[in-house]
């Protein structure tokens, strides 16, 4: 098998095209935490396969994370692949496995991509089982899943057109910037007031890189935090991931809801 990013992803949307008979997909949603609920309410199934029998895919490590690859057709009759878990970047695989998932579904044909996440909130208005849409990102990881001279404008790494087609769903929902630590360890309360001083709103351990990835192929992003907690130092409780999953688990049928009318708008 290739270790050429580009040719592995090509790989795999050859492998997924064939083994679901979908040619090729308008839109792809990766559901992080709390997230993965929302898949039953996005469309008619065209079929699934588990995301560790796709080439360069692994199985999710993560408690709380689906491990399928859905296709779906939406109700406005577009095609969406939907992978209900991630590779993330603690994990020690290195950015292109990442990104992995982004790559494919370029290669499968989506021009558009929704990256969903779980998250701290720094804002106290925000209580969990808030979603907020990301306005802009800081990537702290101190990786990119770019190679080489790969020059990329990301003014707009999260695009206005989508984030505007969110609010006709929901005019309230707010907008922030989210920070992307290397993890797996939680922020210190001092990492999450210098990411309050850097202009952040949320932080958490994925979607950057995705992001930055996306925006090389060419996708349109729409990203969308679930704040299931209050980043550290922020609230009076220890940070646990049982908490994460519960308040996704809480906040399940609101995200479903939501995710689903906004897919039937791209």
């Amino acid at each position: 098998m290739s270790e050429d990013p580009t040719i592995l992803a090509r790989t795999a949307a050859e492998h997924v095209a064939k083994a679901l008979s979908v040619p090729r997909i308008d839109i792809a949603l990766v559901l992080g935490s709390g997230w993965s609920s929302g898949a039953d309410d996005l469309g008619e199934s065209l079929g699934e396969l588990e995301l560790g029998d796709v080439p360069g895919f692994s199985k999710p490590v993560v408690s709380g994370h689906g491990g399928r690859l859905l296709a779906i057709r939406t109700a406005s009759g577009k095609v969406a692949a939907v992978f209900t878990g991630r590779t993330h970047y603690y994990e020690g695989r290195g950015a292109d496995p990442v990104v992995h998932g982004v790559r494919t579904a370029a290669a499968w044909g989506a021009s558009t991509l929704v990256l969903t996440n779980g998250c701290g909130g720094l804002n106290p208005a925000w209580a969990p089982g808030t979603p907020v849409l990301i306005r802009d990102h800081i990537n702290l990881t101190g990786d990119t899943p770019l190679h080489g001279a790969t020059f990329i404008d990301l003014t707009e790494a999260y695009s206005q057109r989508l984030r505007d087609l969110a609010h006709t769903v929901d005019p309230d929902l707010p907008e922030g910037v989210y920070v992307q630590f290397r993890g797996p360890q939680y922020e210190t309360p001092a990492e999450v007031r210098m990411a309050g001083i850097l202009g952040g709103d949320l932080v958490g351990m994925s979607t950057t890189l995705e992001t930055i990835a996306a925006r090389e192929a060419g996708l349109e992003v729409l990203g969308i935090s679930l704040v299931t907690n209050a980043a550290a130092g922020m609230g009076d409780s220890d940070l646990n991931h049982a908490e994460v999953l519960e308040a996704g688990k809480q906040a399940g049928p609101r995200l479903a809801a939501l995710l689903s009318d906004i897919v039937k708008t791209l």
